[in-house]
């Protein structure tokens, strides 16, 4: 048997139980692997909410979670990988979750951590597509909204790695870590717009928002273009002209996890992470992040 997280109906972090349910078993092209860490993403805490009940019909009991890295336990017929591997990527069977199935798994290196390799996988990916879509060239100046979290900082990383200029809106307690990623930081908040005009004289080329903080018209307004802006966490993006990147099968670039886990692995790309709670706590872990007691990608250790 395997412990995993579920629950049965819309509500607080108090609806995740830990019950028991059958072991997995790997198709073709499938592994299965028993999970050293599982990450929690901000859209997990939004689906069990309920919030994103339309764009995710629930059939119940939901089992949470997505990103994943274990050592394969079980290997399908070419799946490319071997019991004993560690690996990472994303499960079709949520992760919150002792044993679970991976059907595109990544060799974890072993230079970043069980806790790292999951942290990594959503975030990463959604940093490197969103960049990819909105193309900002090498002697632009990039503007990211929402730098401190996750997604914002590893954006940062691969922005400034390819030789673009990069200003930031985040809270003053990130402003420190982020200049130490290369970025100008600015505050967020009223007279935001002003604050990166002043820190980009020579003007804003394209703009990617992570903040869902209402910063799309002014964002437009600084570059003169709604197809220079892209957004990953503001619903109201079309009445604005913005693209909204979602990351459906269309968007999807198979070759963003690996490149991430090398640059990982050399030290060229850093994820902080919040904190770590056994998978018996995922309800306190949701109710931390929600309270925002804790900043950092956080992760569950079946």
């Amino acid at each position: 048997m395997s412990r995993t997280i579920s629950y049965t109906h819309f509500g607080g972090p108090d609806v995740l139980t830990l019950s028991e349910t059958d072991v997995p078993e790997p198709g073709p092209g499938q592994v299965r692997i028993r999970v050293r860490a599982a990450a929690v993403n901000p859209i997990d805490l939004k689906i069990r909410s309920g919030a994103m009940a339309k764009a995710f019909p629930a059939e119940f009991p939901v089992r949470p979670g997505l990103d994943v890295a274990g050592v394969v336990d079980k290997a399908g017929q070419g799946a490319g990988v071997r019991v004993g591997d560690e690996v990472l990527g994303a499960t079709p069977n949520g992760g919150y979750s002792e044993y679970v199935l991976l059907e595109r798994p990544i060799r974890k290196p072993a230079e970043i951590s069980f806790e790292i390799a999951a942290a990594l996988v959503t975030v990463g990916e959604t940093a490197y597509r969103a960049l990819h879509q909105l193309d900002p060239r090498a002697g632009e100046t990039l503007l990211v909204h929402g730098a401190g979290g996750s997604v914002g900082i590893l954006a940062v990383q691969l922005a400034t790695a390819r030789g673009i200029t990069v200003v930031t809106t985040a809270g003053e307690h990130d402003t420190e870590g982020l200049t130490g990623l290369g970025a100008t930081a600015v505050p967020y908040g009223e007279g935001w717009a002003e604050r990166v005009r002043a820190a980009a004289p020579q003007g804003v080329d394209r703009v990617l928002d992570c903040s869902d903080a209402g910063v799309l018209a002014d964002s437009v307004a600084l570059t003169g273009d709604a197809a220079r802006v892209l957004t990953i966490a503001d619903m109201s993006a079309a009445q604005h002209g913005v693209r909204f990147s979602a990351g459906g099968p269309a968007d999807r670039l198979p070759e963003a996890l690996p490149e991430l886990v090398v640059a990982a692995a050399a030290g060229r790309l850093v994820l902080p992470l919040g904190g770590t709670y056994p998978l018996a706590d995922a309800a306190r872990a949701h109710a931390d992040i929600e309270s925002r007691r804790v900043r950092g990608k956080v992760v569950l250790l079946p």
